[in-house]
């Protein structure tokens, strides 16, 4: 009867995967996670100070005050049987030797595009690339920006084919889901085409 019981407890543990959300300083990275997280997110939000003058590049960002300096997290349920543990990475580039650790175990990532700087999230595009972890591109459809279609997106950013593009506004937790269930099904068939 043990046996039974035990089996039926394995059947509701929920497989946990660990993404990352990447991208460039002042994308939407925290946003994201804070709009979807199902536990009050942590993040290690500080406030921007003089000793980031000339080094933080604030063009399109500039009424930003506050900047990730380590990570963000938070935890989503999918399903009975999937839990996802999001962890943003900082945008800065100073604080990219972060993501290596970050990136350990991680299955997939969303990156995040702004298209008033796209050219912010390039870093996180090659990243990803040379380690063949499966990602999706989340395009942050920002107030006031000039709208571009997922094509005109994935060809601005040279991507490989397949790799899917979203458009989305991550502070709405419906859009914020449905970047990360593209991920999960690139993720799985990424999974699919290798085995």
């Amino acid at each position: 009867m043990a046996s039974n019981d035990s089996d039926r407890a394995a059947d509701h543990i929920p497989s946990a995967i660990k993404i990352l959300v990447a991208g460039g300083f002042g994308a939407g990275k925290t946003t994201l996670v804070g709009s979807v997280s199902e536990v009050t997110p942590l993040n290690t939000e500080e406030v921007m100070t003089e000793a980031s003058l000339g080094v933080d590049d604030l063009a399109g960002v500039e009424e930003k005050t506050t900047t990730t300096v380590a990570l963000d997290f938070g935890r989503i349920t999918i399903s009975d049987q999937l839990v996802l543990y999001l962890f943003g990475t900082p945008g800065q580039e100073r604080f990219w030797f972060m993501w290596e650790e970050l990136a350990l175990g991680a299955l997939g990532a969303v990156v995040i595009a702004d298209t008033r700087r796209l050219e912010t999230c390039f870093a996180a595009v090659d990243f990803f690339e040379r380690r063949g972890l499966p990602f999706v591109i989340a395009v942050n459809c920002f107030e006031g920006a000039h709208r571009y279609d997922v094509d005109e997106v994935a060809t601005a950013l040279n991507l490989p084919s397949g790799i899917p593009v979203v458009l989305c506004d991550v502070r709405e937790r419906e859009s914020s889901k449905e970047v990360l269930l593209a991920l999960v099904r690139h993720v799985a068939e990424s999974m699919a085409v290798s085995v």
